[in-house]
């Protein structure tokens, strides 16, 4: 059984939260609006990322995820990619999305999204996180997903970076929050509650999502989970 299902986890994650800027204050693609940064859930999920992106190409984003937890509860390393398939949509901002959720054995159900203005990658990468970390740590999944939620609203930071594209240096926005850090059941994450979530984007990459990760370690620096997905240029 799903724990979130993708509609639930979009709506959860990015419908309550602050939207602070409407779609036409957004920047142009491959500039950052002056004036300091964006919030956090706005530039994530407020966005039409879409709109810098063509028709009838596919986006193709490595996933990686592995972890050095004893007995393995995340299960083996799992290495694959997530395809977004392109048609055009109702609106010049829009695209219907069919979606490739890994390969093979791993593949996983998604979609299709139709005249999404969004890029529906960053919320299958925290479904699918959330899926596992909860089973992994016995928790419930709106308790995490609301943590998340919490720590995009009121604990991120958005700082401006550079991120190299077509072999140029392009302006974009690096998004960082510790959700879990200070939890008053902290205790009960398996050594997890410093887990870090940091997301990259950038309005001059097709989608604007360059990367996105999820990364906790122990106090020795072992591996508790490194979860990431990338934007595959090469690929498209």
């Amino acid at each position: 059984m799903r724990i979130l299902t993708i509609a639930a986890c979009l709506v959860l994650l990015a419908a309550p939260v602050l939207a602070q800027t409407a779609p036409s204050e957004a920047p142009a693609a491959g500039t950052v609006k002056a004036g300091g940064p964006p919030a956090a859930a706005d530039l994530l999920f407020e966005q039409p990322q879409m709109r810098n992106t063509t028709p009838g190409t596919t986006l193709t984003y490595d996933y990686l995820r592995r972890s050095g937890i004893a007995k393995g509860p995340f299960g083996p390393p799992l290495n694959d990619t997530i395809k977004l398939k392109l048609e055009p949509g109702k609106g010049a901002d829009d695209r219907t999305i069919r979606v490739e959720m890994f390969s093979g054995q791993n593949r996983f159900p998604a979609g299709p999204f139709e005249d999404m203005p969004g890029n529906p990658v960053m919320t299958l990468f925290l479904e699918h996180h959330l899926m596992a970390l909860a089973k992994v740590l016995e928790a419930n999944p709106r308790y995490l997903k609301n943590a998340i939620r919490k720590g995009l609203r009121d604990g991120a930071t958005v700082t401006p970076t550079k991120v190299t594209y077509q072999g140029k240096d392009v302006d974009a926005w690096r998004v960082e929050t510790k959700p879990f850090e200070g939890d008053k059941l902290a205790e009960r994450m398996r050594g997890m509650a410093n887990m870090t979530y940091t997301f990259v984007t950038s309005p001059a990459v097709p989608g604007e999502l360059v990367s996105i990760e999820a990364q906790s370690k122990n106090a020795e620096g072992g591996e508790l989970l490194e979860e990431r997905l990338s934007y595959d240029q090469k690929a498209g």
